[in-house]
């Protein structure tokens, strides 16, 4: 088995080399779109096995076992003027988006819109590129160590995002899917999803409960969806969902949920399950509030995700939601928006969480709302909420990267709430 950790350690170390790759912000970047290319062309070694007549969406030249896999390969000017001047600008606009293959075509030019090759250096590309070989994400091992080697890639990409986004805690989004319990045919939604932390949880949640056969694993892909505005984070969902056995992932669609008016939302576009925690702390770009009706009008992005959150959920849908204490005590706008809450949804249970979950990035205090959607002819709104406040473990003052939150602690809560 290779030493993924090290590899990665040693990817990281070449690229400072490379004068073109300014902060960690591109550094990720750049890692990722190579990752993207291995994975996909490992995961095509297998379609080949699985499917009679398997045709790849890229032109073959394009290929990562043709330009990257031989270590001896292209390598300086010639490798750069390769990725700049043929790679790049076919997967970005003129890979073919109809036919057999279209879908899959889809998903790579949408990770490739906004990506670009910072490496100025062919010879340094190549280095990083003989480096990714090592790892095959064929091999169960590897892929294993990669996903945990890709959630400390996610974490270093904090200092790289705007205030208001927060890498959530392994921990946090297992026991919101274990609490929410999304079966087998729920359409799942992160209408924030980031790097597809929730959403991966989902899908480990459904197959190890309910899916059984392949007819199962269909229905499970079909029913998992998520929407980022950002490219890098969107790129990363879209590797993290086909590490997650998601091959074609067009249910994770690049734009912002915010900029498409409140009342544009139909039936067809509510859900069962939504699992998020939205950018809080941060405001939307000028203009947005005004997709939204009068009462709710803010600049505050958790809040008209809030807003739309409750719009989006089918009569009896499920959601869970981080948001921070902001959300619970402000007024204003703050408390229509709680008497929408508390009126149209059964606001059950609300988790409380210590501070530090989000360290270093915040250390604004933040809770999970767990609410059930109501049919309109039920009309009594909340009648109580039960509250826990999730303390420290013995011996624990505060979280950090070597000693993150685990998902065992929230065993007292699972047996206080029982089922």
């Amino acid at each position: 088995m290779s030493n993924v950790s090290g590899i990665i350690k040693s990817i990281q170390d070449i690229m400072r080399k490379d004068v073109g790759v300014d902060g960690d912000a591109q550094r990720i970047s750049q890692l990722v779109w190579m990752f993207f290319l291995k994975i996909y062309d490992d995961r095509e070694e297998e379609l080949e096995l699985l499917e009679d007549n398997y045709q790849s969406p890229l032109p073959e030249h394009l290929r990562w076992r043709k330009w990257a896999a031989n270590p001896e390969g292209m390598t300086g000017d010639e490798l750069s003027d390769f990725v700049n001047l043929q790679l790049f600008p076919t997967l970005k606009d003129k890979l073919i988006l109809e036919g057999k293959t279209g879908q899959r075509a889809l998903v790579i030019r949408n990770v490739f819109e906004d990506a670009y090759n910072y490496m100025k250096s062919g010879t340094l590309m190549r280095q990083v590129i003989n480096k990714i070989c090592e790892i095959n994400f064929n091999n169960t091992n590897d892929r294993h160590t990669f996903g945990a080697i890709y959630e400390l890639i996610l974490r270093d990409l904090q200092s790289a995002v705007n205030a208001g986004e927060f890498y959530t805690p392994r921990a946090v989004t297992q026991f919101i899917v274990n609490r929410i319990d999304p079966k087998l045919a729920d359409t799942v939604l992160d209408p924030a999803c980031g790097t597809g932390g929730f959403l991966s949880c989902a899908i480990e949640h459904k197959r190890s409960q309910y899916v059984n056969n392949q007819k199962d694993e269909h229905i499970l892909v079909n029913s998992i969806h998520g929407i980022e505005k950002k490219a890098l984070p969107h790129m990363l969902c879209t590797t993290n969902m086909i590490l997650h056995g998601i091959d074609t992932p067009t249910q994770i669609k690049h734009e912002n949920t915010l900029g498409r008016p409140y009342k544009d939302y139909g039936n067809k576009d509510r859900v069962d399950v939504i699992i998020t925690n939205p950018p809080f702390g941060g405001m939307e770009e000028d203009g947005i509030e005004n997709n939204f009706p009068a009462h709710f009008r803010t600049r505050e992005t958790a809040d008209l995700f809030m807003a739309l959150i409750v719009k989006l959920l089918k009569d009896h849908g499920r959601a869970a939601v981080v948001l921070p204490d902001g959300f619970l005590f402000g007024e204003g706008m703050k408390t229509r928006l709680k008497q929408e809450l508390l009126e149209k949804c059964h606001l059950h249970t609300i988790v409380r969480l210590p501070n530090g979950v989000f360290a270093p990035y915040t250390s604004i205090k933040t809770n999970v709302l767990f609410f059930t959607k109501k049919p309109e002819s039920e009309h009594p709104a909340t009648q109580e909420v039960w509250y826990y406040e999730h303390p420290y473990p013995e011996g624990v003052t505060s979280y950090n990267k070597t000693k993150p939150m685990r998902f065992e602690e929230f065993e007292a809560e699972i047996a206080w709430w029982g089922d």
